[in-house]
């Protein structure tokens, strides 16, 4: 009788590389494998990778060499952005056996029928113009909230991204697959689904993608709005420019789109979004979270914002600081420009001081502490729906209010995966 197979996973990066890792690993069960801890022992460890940052590529590097130390005997099978971008360069780490680009990291399974520990490196991987399939994933059983991918790859041509690179071409889900997948959520109890992708406001230019978009992001919110049994959805990210006053008009009146938005801005000075190739100023930025604070005042904002991006000058920097210091946002993510190689922003002049980025990352980290306490405060009295997951950390659980406020209490086993009037104090 052949021996059961372990396979672990570890996940680098984003929510959409999450949502692909969880489906991986069904794609992996169906196949006999199970599920083990990534801690543990395994005989196959499976590391989704991200390549947004220098520390993401590091990290994974830094993974191989820990299971070598703990099951040199186990296949280790790399995947994800960084594997796309850079797969001779994993190969050449010691302990790899498998690189799966973007194209073939759905055929894992195929692969794995055919790999013997001790041979050479198999790198599985093609051009990134060729990648025009969509694969629809979804995180299951993983949390209370779902990640469901509904878009992948993207058009744009920021000047610091790798992601068209890593990802190809925008391309999505139809309206009525995705409708499917959350019927099938809601029939295995989830109650809170994330919408993902690399370019969300951009869904609707098909499976294989294309320039004409066949549906509109705006089309799958109000098809999912009808989903019965899905309490709550969350818009992971979406650009400025595709977040249309349509769709946050229809989030006011929603019951189930939760009142959150997270929008990148990258930077709050016109000159350096021209130069990072944004579409947008930051003009239009500040009127769309005027628009969703003038219908919902109580609404969680998110800014993804990068410092010390090449010829950032202090004028500029401050610039965004007193920007995102005025604007009404909850929150912020902020990213230290890394250099990427095959971005364009490498022939920009003169690159900021690493110690200088560092310095910034510091300023605008403080200003997101503040800006989360103060949004927090202002809701101080109030009663709103917290979802609580099904996680017990040492005696601790853990949920969100509608408008993303964490809420952390004594665990109680009827509170998981129930939604709670809970009064702030």
């Amino acid at each position: 009788m052949e021996q059961v197979k372990t396979v672990a996973f570890h996940t680098l990066g984003c929510k959409l590389n999450f949502s692909e890792t969880s489906t991986l690993s069904r794609l992996l069960e169906q196949d006999g494998f199970v599920k083990t801890d990534f801690d543990g022992a395994a005989d196959v460890y499976v590391i989704n990778t991200c390549s947004v940052t220098d520390n993401a590529d590091k990290e994974c590097r830094q993974l191989v060499r820990r299971i070598q130390r703990r099951a040199p005997e186990s296949m280790v099978v790399i995947t994800g952005c960084y594997a796309q971008l850079k797969p001779k360069e994993i190969a050449a780490i010691e302990g790899v056996d498998l690189v799966l680009g973007a194209a073939e990291k759905f055929n894992i399974g195929a692969h794995l029928k055919t790999l013997t520990k001790g041979d050479s490196t198999k790198i599985c991987s093609c051009d990134i113009e060729d990648v025009n399939t969509f694969h629809a994933s979804y995180s299951l059983n993983d949390r209370t909230r779902t990640f469901l991918k509904v878009q992948d790859g993207c058009d744009y041509n920021c000047s610091f991204c790798t992601i068209p690179m890593a990802r190809g071409k925008s391309r999505s889900d139809s309206v009525a697959n995705v409708v499917e997948h959350a019927h099938t959520l809601a029939a295995g109890g989830v109650k809170e689904i994330v919408l993902t992708g690399v370019n969300l406001g951009d869904f609707g230019k098909g499976l294989e993608g294309g320039k004409k978009r066949e549906e509109t992001f705006y089309e799958l919110v109000q098809a999912l709005d009808q989903v019965a049994g899905i309490s709550r959805y969350r818009i992971s990210s979406i650009e400025p420019n595709l977040l249309s006053n349509e769709i946050i008009e229809f989030v006011a009146n929603s019951q189930k789109f939760m009142p959150h938005f997270h929008i990148p801005l990258q930077s709050g000075s016109n000159e350096i979004l021209a130069l990072m190739r944004r579409r947008y100023r930051r003009e239009l930025y500040a009127e769309k979270v005027a628009l969703i604070k003038q219908f919902m005042p109580h609404c969680a904002i998110g800014v993804d914002v990068i410092v010390g991006f090449p010829s950032e000058s202090d004028a500029q920097f401050q610039d965004t600081y007193n920007f995102l210091h005025e604007l009404d946002v909850s929150y912020l993510h902020v990213f230290t420009y890394s250099e990427r190689a095959n971005t364009h922003a490498l022939d920009i002049q003169p690159v900021v001081p690493v110690n200088v980025r560092h310095e910034r990352n510091k300023m605008l980290r403080n200003l997101s502490h503040k800006k989360l306490q103060f949004f927090t405060e202002q809701h101080l009295g109030e009663t709103r729906k917290v979802l609580f997951e099904s996680h017990n950390k040492e005696g601790m659980m853990e949920g969100y209010t509608d408008n993303y406020i964490k809420i952390t209490t004594p665990f109680r086993q009827e509170w998981e995966n129930q939604i709670v009037d809970w009064h702030l104090r």
